[in-house]
């Protein structure tokens, strides 16, 4: 492969998952971590890349992005399944439960799907149909539907939620910057969220390390209005020591 092709293939992985680290990209290519680490710099200088420590992010241009359900499940499965695991893991019978849209919290709801005794909220159609059929009774909202998150939002959902309260709320996010807070590309989602946040006593927020260091365009909520985080263990070491010191729970899985 000519330097240039390798370049564009790293620059497509980087866009397509979010962000490239270079021992996995050194090991995919099959070269040296200094020659891919002389990659990211060269793709950095030409603007189409953010170089970080130990890897390369997207540009903030990406924050405008809305990937779509289908192409998100694609990413990053094994990770998204023990998160999930591990989500189900904190639930007690008898307590209710509010999941948003997202591939990460459907992971959670496939976890749950053997137990009982349990309410789940919901604004996903996806996440109530893969509960359908279960002993789990499943409170979904009114809304609008959004074709690529499968997800209900607007009045009809946020006015639906203000109705009920929560134990837990199991949060999926597209973008974690530890100084601004969690994001997402779209507006409607992001208000339905943030009362999510709002009726629910903890809020646990489940999502894979690529997630880390990039920031979408809807702010959702600060840092400080989540009390634990579940992911993986590529999370950044600096963003884990952030989120600790600032008194949040972060269990690796």
């Amino acid at each position: 492969m000519l330097n240039e092709e390798r370049r564009r293939s790293i620059l497509e992985i980087i866009n397509r998952e979010g962000r490239g680290i270079v021992k996995d990209l050194s090991r995919h290519f099959k070269t040296s971590n200094v020659t891919i680490r002389k990659d990211l710099e060269i793709l950095h200088n030409r603007g189409v890349v953010h170089r970080t420590h130990g890897g390369a992010l997207p540009l903030q241009s990406g924050a405008l992005l809305d990937f779509s359900l289908q192409e998100k499940e694609k990413l990053h499965r094994k990770e998204k399944e023990r998160i999930g695991q591990a989500a189900a893991a904190l639930i007690k019978e008898g307590e209710s439960v509010v999941l948003d849209s997202g591939t990460t919290t459907r992971a959670v709801a496939r976890a749950l799907r053997e137990r009982s005794q349990l309410t789940v909220i919901t604004n996903a159609v996806n996440i109530a149909a893969e509960l359908a059929g279960t002993s789990i009774e499943v409170i979904l909202t009114g809304g609008i539907l959004r074709e690529k998150s499968f997800s209900l939002v607007g009045p009809l959902a946020e006015e639906a939620l203000r109705s009920l309260s929560a134990d837990i709320l199991f949060l999926a996010v597209d973008g974690i910057d530890v100084h601004f807070g969690l994001t997402t590309p779209n507006l409607l989602e992001a208000r339905v969220n943030r009362v999510m946040v709002e009726i629910s006593r903890r809020t646990v927020l489940v999502c894979d390390s690529s997630k880390f260091g990039r920031r979408s365009l809807s702010l959702i909520a600060p840092m400080s209005s989540i009390q634990q985080i579940i992911t993986d263990n590529r999370i950044p070491k600096s963003d884990a020591k952030a989120l600790e010191e600032a008194g949040i729970e972060v269990t690796i899985v």
